[in-house]
């Protein structure tokens, strides 16, 4: 064992020297490497041959990994053989099985939504299904990563599935051909009021560019003027999209003057790179606001911060993660894989995108960001709060507007999301709100789809949620020990009603039906869509008093 452990830290100590460029004599007196690895050995030799409890000696070591990146950054991790298997399909964009989205729910596997295009969804499965065998195995009381792991594999080969459907008294049974499944990184685009094109974005995969660029030409197709870029959630992905996906936006200045996107700086001069805008895509006069939260991360910054800093558009929402570490990932031999930081992003301008950790443990750094107590307003230029902003530097854009460091992009517009009573965010942890969805659409679904096969747009354009069917919703709540004052109830009547009809509409058209019935309770993207005049003001695009281009 000992033999084993010293000739894999020797290979993984020559791997990493070669990949820094720094002599491995140089690593190993500067660091005495060699002798804390020694004093590590001892010590699994010595766990493994006289604890009391049979060891396991790869748990242990994956402990003392872990261990060790805990004293580093929060973005510093280790992961698993399964884990680096899930995050690399998650971020090349495609897997192999059968194409549905799928959920444990009460004992019994649901189809969230079959995707488009995929094997599943192509035979006629729906959402809503229950999966209740696969192949000649009850599906009955499996996880969903049960579930998954039996309906993935490789291409070309078959899996049987027998269909629970509300409303049809036998089982369907469809025997599915495995297929590549594209994990696309867009959850909708989609025609909003006045010409505006809403894409939402989830993460920077290897594809992101490409399906950003198909959906704009689509929407571009159906009369597309302004675009509304939704980031909000996004946790980031691959640093090299997130570069494509601004660049598609920021020309590439002047031969004395080019914009820059992003640029990093790192311990090893080697390591840093900076990136810069190309002119020449049609969408470089494009109006555009981007929409940021809290849970906006990473990749997602890189394109705020650019967009901003270079005066192309607005951005609205609320002051996003803060999350400026590159991470290089290194494939160990076991399939495990390590992400080490290796530099820091930063905007144009010159803001580290990195908030504090120092002094935080990981609890502290996550959970900081949902407390801060941002005020709300128009946040552009010199009409910031100085008193809020007097202790974090200062940067100028190109227009020499004033934006703010410290981590994260601060909005031009500060806008919180719609204001709901406790005990309706109560529901929302809890997800009170599907059980019953499900129980209705098996109900009235088939109907509905029916009267509404044009499609969502004339179900959210058509379709009242009466208030019998709200009441209904109350009543099972309370059915099930959840007591709501009639006050509070009331108070929210309005975002259950909005919540509950998009639960339906994704429920049969999925992310785009949703995103269009929550619209008018989404009070950022709300507040974003009167604020194109003042987006293609700075952009230096005029208007006319109804905030349309001049030819």
């Amino acid at each position: 064992m000992k033999s084993r452990i010293s000739a894999w830290v020797v290979i993984g100590l020559m791997g990493l020297t070669l990949v820094l460029g720094i002599g491995a004599g140089t690593l190993i007196s500067r660091d005495s490497i060699f002798d804390q690895l020694n004093k590590f050995k001892d010590v699994l030799a010595l766990t493994q041959k006289f604890y009391v409890d049979t060891t396991n000696v790869d748990k242990l070591t994956e402990a003392a990994i872990t261990g060790l990146l805990s004293k580093l950054d929060p973005h510093s991790v280790y992961l698993p053989p399964v884990q680096t298997k899930q995050e690399t399909e998650r971020f090349q964009g495609s897997y192999q099985g059968v194409g549905l989205e799928i959920l444990s729910f009460n004992d019994t596997i649901m189809v969230s939504e079959p995707m488009g295009g995929g094997p599943a969804g192509k035979l006629g499965i729906l959402s809503n299904d229950r999966i209740v065998r696969i192949n000649d195995s009850t599906a009955i009381g499996l996880t969903t990563p049960q579930a998954s792991q039996k309906l993935r594999g490789p291409k070309g080969t078959k899996v049987t599935v027998t269909i629970a459907r509300p409303g049809e008294s036998k089982s369907l049974v469809y025997e599915i051909t495995r297929d590549n499944i594209a994990l696309t990184s867009i959850d909708a685009s989609l025609m909003l009021p006045d010409e505006v094109g809403l894409v939402t974005v989830n993460k920077f995969s290897a594809t992101t560019k490409d399906e950003l660029t198909a959906a704009l030409k689509k929407l571009k197709e159906q009369g597309m003027k302004r675009l509304m870029l939704d980031l909000r959630g996004n946790p980031g992905g691959y640093l090299q999209q997130a570069e494509l996906v601004a660049d598609m936006f920021i020309d590439g200045g002047t031969a004395s003057h080019p914009k820059k996107i992003v640029y990093t700086k790192a311990r090893s001069a080697e390591l840093e790179e900076t990136y810069f805008a190309k002119s020449g895509d049609e969408f470089e006069k494009l109006p555009i606001i981007v929409l940021v939260n809290n849970g906006s991360a990473s990749a997602s910054e890189i394109v705020a911060g650019a967009i901003q800093d270079c005066d192309r558009g607005l951005i609205v929402g609320e002051t996003s993660f803060g999350k400026g570490l590159v991470q290089h990932q290194w494939n160990l031999s076991d399939g495990s894989s390590l992400r080490l930081t290796i530099a820091k992003y930063y905007t144009p301008s010159g803001r580290l995108i990195q908030r504090s950790y120092e002094g935080k443990d990981f609890q502290e750094y996550r959970e900081e960001v949902y407390n801060r107590n941002e005020k709300e307003g128009e946040n552009v230029g010199h009409k910031r709060d100085a008193a809020n902003d007097s202790t974090r530097p200062r940067f100028y854009t190109e227009g020499h507007r004033v934006v703010y460091g410290g981590g994260g992009i601060t909005p031009d517009y500060i806008v919180k999301p719609l204001d709901i009573g406790e005990p309706t965010k109560d529901l929302l942890r809890r997800d009170s709100y599907y059980p019953f969805i499900t129980a209705y659409i098996d109900r009235e679904g088939k109907s509905i789809r029916a009267k509404y096969s044009a499609g969502y747009r004339t179900f959210v354009k058509e379709y009242e949620l009466s208030d019998d069917v709200v009441n209904e919703f109350r009543a099972s709540l309370e059915k099930k020990g959840t007591k709501i004052s009639d006050d509070a109830f009331k108070k929210d009547q309005a975002y259950h009603k909005a919540r509950l009809k998009a639960y339906i509409a994704r429920g049969i058209w999925g992310e785009e039906g949703w995103i269009a019935s929550m619209v008018g309770v989404d009070m950022q993207l709300q507040k974003a869509l009167t604020l194109f005049p003042e987006a293609q003001k700075i952009a230096g695009l005029e208007t006319s008093s109804k905030g349309k281009k001049l030819d």
